[in-house]
């Protein structure tokens, strides 16, 4: 049965409710988390959604950036949006990746990161997203100087695109936070 929670306006599905194209995704996040996030189960609605958001996932995740940036880049965005399922998901998603609490706390507190070069991408991430994709050369110019390349400002409009899909959608739907993220609970 598909669950609309108080005040989600999207339906959360789950694999027997799913339309037809989106059971088989379902069960794909099902074999990967051990469960269907939320998200996971709204995005099914509309199958090429949900299927769009798990292939820019793992294509983001097998990007140039390492854990630390990879995390930085989606709580950057994550944070900037107000998602208020997201952060808490990619908190706890950054604690089973092992990157350093300080700085996940930096992101989500909104505060300087522990490295100039982490703070350089941080900033870059928030240019794109605010800026809608028009940055300065200056700005390009400080990105690659503080040790990133033109492969790296590609990919984080891959994040981005990524962070799109699931960050407007838990606005719209209000997406309930799975049980697993409660802890890591977030507001803008």
């Amino acid at each position: 049965m598909s669950t609309k929670e108080n005040s989600t306006t999207l339906t959360n599905h789950n694999i027997e409710t799913a339309p037809e194209d989106s059971k088989g995704l379902l069960q794909k996040s099902l074999d990967a988390y051990g469960f269907i996030p939320n998200l996971h189960g709204v995005l099914a609605g509309a199958p090429g959604l949900l299927e769009g958001y798990q292939i820019l996932h793992e294509l983001f995740s097998k990007s140039s950036f390492n854990k630390d940036e990879l995390t930085v880049v989606w709580q950057t965005i994550n944070v900037e949006h107000g998602c208020h399922y997201c952060v808490p998901a990619h908190t706890g998603i950054a604690k089973q990746m092992k990157v350093d609490d300080a700085i996940t706390e930096a992101l989500r507190n909104e505060t300087a990161l522990p490295s100039e070069k982490l703070q350089a991408l941080h900033e870059m991430t928030l240019l794109v997203t605010r800026n809608r994709g028009k940055v300065s050369k200056e700005a390009i110019t400080t990105f690659y100087e503080a040790g990133y390349n033109e492969r790296h400002l590609l990919e984080i409009i891959l994040g981005l695109s990524q962070k799109v899909i699931s960050n407007y959608t838990n606005s719209i739907a209000e997406t309930p936070v799975d049980d697993a993220f409660k802890p890591f609970a977030w507001k803008k």
